[in-house]
């Protein structure tokens, strides 16, 4: 077996990030944000999954291992040590803008709400607003997202009325946010268990049935078959993990219990 060399790692990576980068934009999270999540997470990985004889790895193999310093590792332990606190540092130039829009003087009406703003013109204006908070962007970029991101709305006299304190360019549901983390969680984990298992050790099940030469008009019938053939699978799935359920006298998981399943996705590009 050949092995993989970093630049095909990359390559590999790229190729996964992207879906994931697609949500994280949507989302309004920045590439700051998501390099020191993934700062925090190269140390708990390290850590955990790459120490001796079952101890933790120690700090300095944890640098050598992430490319980190040790002081950075350090600080990554402590915030691991504790709840993990809500990434900040960097905002977006739309949260920044909002933000001084509720919070600066002279952006806010007699009552200390935020002001109705023109456009553009002399006093408080959304263009001067943009100048305060040092955008690097043009004023009309920063309207036009902000418009689509339901943040700001036009009032019948021109002027601008801000409707959200925080800037998320496309609302995404809460629920499937949740399940989308635990999938790709899921796959990723049997990924590494069969690059990484033992010989002894079996390969989980992992297929996939693809063709990329079938007509875009049979995508219809193809989700009509996928739903009731894949449902079908899954309800008798469903049927044999309840059947191997062990449960203490209280009707709880026994103590010797594993999370257990198979999951289906539809693929099309």
């Amino acid at each position: 077996m050949t092995s993989a060399s970093t630049t095909q790692v990359l390559a590999a990576t790229r190729q996964w990030l992207r879906p994931v980068i697609q949500v994280l934009l949507r989302s309004g999270v920045t590439w700051r944000e998501f390099a020191e999540l993934a700062k925090t997470a190269y140390v708990e990985v390290a850590t955990g999954k790459f120490g001796k004889r079952g101890r933790p790895t120690n700090v300095s193999r944890t640098a050598v291992l992430t490319g980190l310093t040790r002081r950075e590792v350090r600080r990554q332990r402590e915030r691991l040590e504790t709840a993990l606190e809500p990434l900040t540092g960097y905002v977006t130039k739309g949260c920044l803008l909002l933000a001084a829009w509720h919070l600066d003087p002279q952006f806010l009406d007699k009552n200390g709400k935020p002001a109705l703003l023109a456009q553009v013109g002399e006093g408080p204006t959304f263009e001067a607003l943009v100048r305060t908070c040092g955008a690097d962007v043009p004023p009309s970029t920063l309207l036009k997202e902000l418009r689509s991101a339901d943040a700001i709305c036009e009032t019948p006299d021109g002027r601008l009325q801000v409707l959200k304190r925080s800037y998320v360019p496309f609302g995404m549901d809460e629920q499937l946010i949740r399940l989308w983390g635990t999938v790709l969680a899921d796959v990723a984990t049997t990924y590494v268990h069969n690059l990484t298992h033992k010989p002894k050790t079996p390969a989980r099940f992992e297929r996939q049935a693809v063709s990329d030469r079938v007509a875009a008009n049979a995508l219809p019938a193809f989700q009509e078959f996928l739903n009731r053939e894949g449902q079908a699978f899954l309800e008798r799935l469903d049927a044999w993990l309840t059947e191997h359920e062990v449960k203490d006298e209280k009707g709880k998981p026994a103590a010797d219990t594993i999370r257990l399943g198979a999951g289906m996705y539809h693929i099309q590009d």
